[in-house]
């Protein structure tokens, strides 16, 4: 039987690094086992935050790759500043209260003039380019992956021109996505953002999201069947880990302004001074990404002495500090456009064995999956006392050797798994 061909539509895919990529850089590893011949169309010249080479290696040999050249403002603007516009692309954005002239300039470009975001460019060649191939190589079904959101335009023209199923898949929300208000919108703005959503939402066959409150949130503005597909974790191919000799609380990936949890940085000050022991072997480790303001208030509690800054790594290095830290740190922004946001290094920390320290506001999607796997502990920003009564209790377990996790359930997350609820989706369409 022949395979069947799906055209899948993304920006983020290797040599781009970072979370957003592993999404469908996964599926499209598994997709051929379910007799699903992946075509995946990306940019030839994109503009990536974060570049990870290793990543390509992973790209399954049975997928074909189509590329066509983007004109993105970020190429024009770095000639500006190449840190700023590396920065907001990466979705990190400064506090509004530190924000400079050129970087409220930026935002007010990038949130008025580029809309729903700055690869609006390469709708209209990428719908030419692909109408011709879908034609040419009798595709029917495809899918669009965002954000960049933009490209679920490329999902609507081509819906509307060609007989075709189309599947729009949300990686995150659109219009409540927490860097959404940052972005210095206009009136106007705001408005076309809210319709080019809606007729996206209504347009689409069937919408896919990461998570329950995504859902709950699309429901109100479509009738179009929604299925939530979680992100996940596959069997990475990383040498045995040795733990840390140190009391190292680990965050890994992009640490943004919004997420600085002040209630840990002063549970940790108040334990280094009133805990002996603590001050010897705590390590705070932070890779990837992190801004300004996080590492200045890390400084104001005194804790800059216990840092460990590493900056970005490789996939592969990332997924070794999490075997081998004591205690992974999870932040999400203090906001209600944020419980549902399900960062997708979550199912790559509850197979670390290591145990979790989130902390996000109260309601959250991810709060759920970690108590109901059993894989650490969930505080709202209003739980200092607990927070710090727990780490206490952690740091007591690490002096015991006994600190770890005991994860249950986790099977439902393997990316394998989750590609197989994804090909019943698919399936269901033809």
């Amino acid at each position: 039987m022949e395979p069947k061909k799906l055209l899948i539509i993304t920006y983020y895919f290797p040599p781009a690094g970072g979370p957003g990529v592993q999404r469908w850089l996964k599926f499209v590893k598994y997709l051929p086992e379910f007799n699903i011949q992946p075509i995946v169309y990306v940019p030839e010249n994109p503009t990536y935050p974060i570049v990870d080479e290793n990543l390509v290696d992973e790209i399954s040999n049975q997928a074909i790759i189509l590329k066509k050249k983007i004109v993105e403002p970020y190429q024009l603007a770095s000639v500006f500043s190449k840190n700023k516009t590396k920065k907001i692309a990466s979705g990190i954005i400064p506090n509004k209260k530190k924000q400079s002239f050129l970087d409220k300039t930026f935002l007010w470009i990038r949130g008025n003039l580029f809309i729903p975001d700055a690869r609006v460019l390469w709708v209209k060649p990428s719908v030419a380019y692909l109408t011709q191939y879908i034609q040419e190589n009798k595709i029917d079904t495809i899918v669009t992956s965002g954000p960049p959101h933009s490209l679920h335009l490329i999902g609507l023209a081509l819906k509307e021109n060609l007989n075709l199923t189309w599947l729009a898949d949300f990686r995150d929300p659109w219009t409540t996505i927490g860097y959404h208000k940052a972005l210095r919108l206009s009136n106007y703005a705001s408005k076309k953002h809210k319709k080019l959503e809606h007729q996206v939402l209504n347009s689409a066959d069937k919408i896919i999201v990461t998570s329950k409150t995504t859902k709950k949130e699309f429901e109100l503005l479509t009738s179009k069947p929604i299925e939530v597909i979680t992100n996940g974790y596959d069997n990475e191919n990383v040498a045995s880990q040795s733990l840390d000799t140190k009391f190292s609380i680990a965050h890994i990936g992009s640490f943004l302004s919004e997420r600085n949890p002040r209630l840990l940085w002063e549970s940790l000050a108040e334990l280094v001074n009133e805990v002996p022991d603590f001050k010897t072997h705590f390590e705070l480790k932070l890779i990837g990404a992190v801004s300004q303001e996080i590492l200045d208030t890390i400084k104001q509690y005194k804790l800059d002495s216990f840092l460990n800054n590493l900056g970005y790594v490789s996939h592969n290095e990332a997924i070794a500090h999490q075997r081998k830290s004591q205690v992974l740190l999870l932040i999400e922004i203090n906001s209600k456009d944020t419980k549902s946001i399900i960062p997708g290094k979550l199912f790559e920390y509850m197979v670390s064995n290591r145990t979790i320290l989130a902390i996000g506001p109260e309601g959250s999607d991810f709060a759920e999956i970690i108590t109901s796997t059993n894989t650490g502990n969930f505080f709202t920003y209003t739980e200092k006392d607990r927070l710090k009564t727990v780490i206490l209790a952690q740091f007591n377990q690490f002096l015991e050797g006994k600190l770890q996790a005991y994860p249950v359930g986790l099977q439902q997350y393997s990316r394998k798994n989750l590609t197989k609820q994804l090909v019943k989706l698919i399936q269901s369409e033809i």
